[in-house]
């Protein structure tokens, strides 16, 4: 495209990430005329460089370190395995290409047109988009949302080069592996993908500034993460902060101040990944009037997604955390819809979680010491997964499940799970939060047996004093609530 072109709309939306296209695609269906505007690749961060393409690798290191430490255990065995790098990136590539020419297919299903390239405010009402090629449009629209993302945070001294400092998304696309590894940031990135390595053989090890793994996640699933890491062989220095780094033609050397004193560690590739910032610089939010909070510059809105500017809305990560695709989905739904002219108003009581490491960590709602500042009654209980046969089956014992109930009400609370397939019944406990479910209701909802998902109902039985699968205390007693 050459030249300078103006077009109209009436919904502009500038990122296709996870809250950019549905967003997109729910105001489409909702009849409103939708213009896309991405200057990368469909989809976003999360498909292109971060959810998708992790849970690829981690899904192929978790299948080959399965085949080397409990195959022989249950009867399987394989002669010459090897994990071969290239061949799961060339996987993981075409998961990604599939996915996002789906996202493509349904954008054009839902009557929105896409243009790559990069869009800049030049008003409350206007845009100009620079097309790769350098050509110019002006837009002119009647609603905007702003769905850019979030951008990896970076200290001085530790800027990412490529080679001896990384990113996520340049470790997602390493040709070979190196020896070892410093992970610099014990997060959900960081732990993620330092298992991943550690599963094929890289040394690992982690430095995190917080006294625990995962900062903010309850400590029991830090705590369970751990012991899963220092079996695979990672050291881990907690709260430590880096101070200095020097690289090399072969390699890093890190300095740190730990809570023993100096830690001077060496390694062939330092994985930065302290988290995230939005992603807001040159979008020309000055010009539209919009305004961002304090010092992290989340874009500031109200719970219909709208900014202080009345007609630019921001969803997903640039629109405060959590950082999470899901958030991001339902966001840009509530965005659309009130572009659309629908009531509709961002009002949850809870979003699920999910770490997914070895055992995969969820929680939902609150941990006990939250429902306690919150002015609840909170009691726990946690079953094991020893105690569930289908954990038995699928020689996955080592995990468990806490649940937290109000002892003045008996509604559910919340749930943090640590073990085989958590993530995939955690939106059933999403489900009963929201729904002002009490415990009793989730032990009456009949569960599917043998299924790890009846680790719910086990416990909200053992909550109640009613187990069936573990022994009653000898304290405990049946409940009516």
């Amino acid at each position: 495209m050459a030249g300078t072109y103006a077009r109209q709309t009436d919904l502009l939306v500038i990122g296709g990430g996870p809250g950019g296209y549905v967003a997109a695609i729910r105001a489409g269906q909702l009849g409103v005329k939708t213009l896309l505007v991405e200057k990368g690749e469909l989809g976003g961060e999360c498909l292109n460089r971060g959810c998708i393409p992790s849970k690829a690798l981690i899904h192929a290191s978790i299948l080959y370190h399965s085949l080397r430490t409990e195959g022989p255990e249950i009867g399987v065995t394989a002669e010459g395995l090897h994990f071969d790098l290239a061949t799961a990136n060339r996987w993981k590539s075409t998961v990604v290409a599939k996915e996002r020419s789906g996202v493509a297919a349904l954008l054009k299903s839902a009557g929105v047109q896409v243009l790559f390239g990069e869009a800049r405010f030049t008003g409350p009402t206007s845009a100009e988009l620079t097309a790769p090629d350098g050509g110019r449009e002006r837009i002119d629209f009647k609603s905007a949302i702003v769905a850019t993302g979030a951008i990896p945070s970076v200290i001085p001294g530790f800027e990412p080069d490529g080679d001896r400092v990384v990113t996520a998304e340049q470790l997602l696309n390493w040709t070979t592996l190196p020896a070892s590894v410093l992970v610099l940031g014990g997060g959900v990135s960081g732990c993620e993908l330092g298992e991943f390595l550690a599963r094929v053989g890289v040394a690992v090890t982690i430095v995190e500034l917080m006294p625990q793994l995962l900062p903010g996640l309850d400590a029991d699933l830090s705590n369970e993460l751990r012991k899963t890491l220092e079996t695979l062989g990672v050291t881990l220095h907690l709260g430590t902060k880096a101070s200095k780094l020097v690289r090399s033609a072969t390699g890093v050397h890190l300095t740190a101040e730990g809570p023993a004193g100096p830690v001077e560690l060496d390694a062939e590739k330092l994985f930065l990944t302290i988290g995230k910032r939005p992603a807001t610089a040159d979008l020309g939010l000055e010009e539209a009037g919009v305004q961002a909070e304090g010092k992290a510059g989340f874009l500031a809105r109200n719970d219909r997604m709208q900014t202080n500017v009345a007609t630019i809305f921001a969803v997903g990560d640039v629109a405060r955390p959590p950082m999470l695709a899901h958030k991001a989905y339902r966001e840009g739904v509530v965005a659309a819809e009130v572009v659309a002219g629908r009531p509709t108003r961002y009002q949850h009581q809870c979003v699920p979680s999910v770490v997914f490491t070895t055992p995969e960590l969820a929680s939902v709602g609150s941990t006990s010491a939250e429902a306690t500042a919150a002015g609840r009654h909170p009691r726990e209980v946690r079953f094991p997964f020893a105690a569930l046969g289908r954990a038995h089956a699928a020689h996955a014992t080592n995990g468990w499940l806490k649940l937290v109930g109000d002892d003045a009400t008996g509604l559910l609370l919340g749930i943090q799970a640590a073990g085989e397939s958590v993530g995939e019944f955690v939106a059933e406990s999403a489900l009963a939060i929201e729904m002002g479910a009490t415990v009793r209701d989730l032990a009456m909802t009949i569960h599917p047996h043998p299924t790890f998902s009846e680790t719910l109902q086990e416990a909200a039985l053992l909550w109640l004093g009613e187990p069936f699968h573990v022994a009653r205390r000898p304290t405990g007693g049946a409940r009516s609530t």
